[in-house]
């Protein structure tokens, strides 16, 4: 009966290693993504405040409009 489990084990790791890298990647790019976002949307507004404008429409009021 031990072999059998171990087989088991051994048959499911790489299933298992690999789902967890995936999403560990996946969570990676949209952690960056979102931090990448927040970080332009900064600088957009404070160069718009530089240059006396407006703020910039937010995108979830822009997305309610249309």
């Amino acid at each position: 009966m031990d072999e059998y489990w171990t087989a088991v084990f051994w048959t499911l790791l790489p299933t298992v290693v690999v789902t967890i890298i995936f999403f560990w990647v996946l969570r990676s790019i949209l952690r960056a993504d979102r931090t990448e976002r927040r970080t332009y949307a900064r600088i957009e507004a404070e160069q718009r405040a530089k240059r006396g404008l407006p703020p910039a429409e937010s995108a979830a009021s822009h997305e309610t409009a249309h």
